[in-house]
């Protein structure tokens, strides 16, 4: 039978420490060579809207020592809007508020399509526990005050996150709306049993702060380095940080880079996502609204990749005093395989989900 779990079922049974747990295992299977992935592949066509552009992404990886390959596939379409006093980056399929994201989760040894799984919950549990690892590994040992900036899906699985790693005393949270802001700080003080004060100034945030979180889905810079504390550490997963930010940086962890094809080693690159585009009508060669190439290593003449911290020859955090940083990497597609891989197992224990028989997906016919 071939399962399909929503994101009810993986709510139930998938733990922070259960996802830092298995991205860490794949990191180590990354670094022995027993993992393999793929940057994220977007594919933009333009709509009959100028404004708005279709976006299928893709990002895909296994290992031999798991057992499981992982696809996750998102249908959007992609817009800008001014909010807040900035731009921000927005999605829908079908309708305003709605989403497509799946995971096709494989067994190696045979083939067999085991699992289809909806990605919200699982994805904002991936997304924070890469930045806890970032935090466990970077991170002075006594942080206990966390700048949030963003109210949202990804500052609520951060503060978690965080929480799993270190011993998280007060969060101080900056997002535009206040109404936001304000519902994210008695929810978060009630499920984490912390202080979380929610600031009028985003500048308040940064103060006394030990690790600084940008979680937006702006595409503008939301971490300023005028405001960022000697010491701290700094992650940020939607919108960017400005140039003083990158300026302040010692030293950065990078979790991964995607291996480079089999014979084609120009092809080993560190860009985040690959973007192929359509022209629209009339009109010149298409390419991503991000324009260029999507951003790789930051700070690469101070960076450190998780493989050399693993094997101990790379050196993490140099000082107390130091600013750190840490980001993902390309890595997205081994991510999966190790997020879902394990969310399946737990919810298959306990008898989560609905199946379709495996041979309606299977064919007589050689493709």
């Amino acid at each position: 039978m071939t399962w399909f779990l929503n994101n009810d079922d993986i709510a139930e049974v998938l733990t922070m420490q259960d996802t830092v747990d298995a991205l860490e295992q794949a990191y180590q299977e990354l670094a022995r060579g027993e993992a393999v992935c793929r940057p994220r592949i977007d594919i933009q066509i333009p709509t009959s809207d100028p404004a708005k552009t279709y976006q299928w992404g893709t990002m895909e990886g296994g290992s031999s020592g798991s057992g499981y390959f992982a696809i996750r596939m998102k249908s959007d379409v992609v817009y800008e809007r001014a909010y807040g006093g900035t731009r921000t980056q927005e999605k829908y399929c079908v309708q305003p508020g709605r989403f497509c994201g799946l995971i096709l989760l494989i067994d190696v040894e045979n083939g067999e399509p085991l699992a289809f799984i909806n990605d919200g919950f699982l994805q904002h549990m991936r997304v924070g526990a890469d930045s806890a690892i970032g935090a466990k590994y970077m991170a002075r040992e006594d942080a206990e005050v966390v700048a949030m900036i963003g109210s949202g899906g990804m500052a609520r699985s951060h503060a978690e996150s965080f929480a799993a790693v270190r011993n998280i005393k007060r969060i101080q949270v900056y997002s535009p709306t206040k109404a936001n802001r304000d519902a994210y700080a008695s929810e978060m003080a009630e499920k984490l049993g912390i202080e979380v004060v929610a600031v009028n100034d985003p500048a308040d945030a940064y103060k006394g702060a030990d690790i600084v979180a940008g979680c937006t889905d702006a595409v503008e810079p939301v971490v300023f380095g005028r405001w960022i504390e000697d010491g701290a550490h700094v992650t940020c997963v939607g919108g960017q940080l400005d140039g003083d930010a990158m300026e302040r940086i010692d030293r950065s962890l990078r979790l991964g880079s995607a291996p480079a094809p089999v014979g084609l080693p120009e092809m080993g690159l560190h860009d985040e996502n690959l973007t192929y585009s359509a022209k629209a009508p009339g009109e010149g060669p298409g390419q991503s609204e991000r324009g260029g190439r999507a951003h790789g290593v930051i700070a690469e003449n101070r960076v450190v990749f998780m493989e050399a911290l693993l094997s101990g020859t790379g050196q993490g955090r140099p000082s107390a005093s130091a600013v750190t940083y840490s980001e993902r990497g390309n890595i997205q597609g081994a991510q999966f395989f190790a997020v879902a891989s394990r969310a399946y197992e737990l919810a298959r224990a306990k008898g989560l989900g609905r199946s379709i028989p495996t041979e309606w997906l299977l064919q007589d016919i050689r493709d």
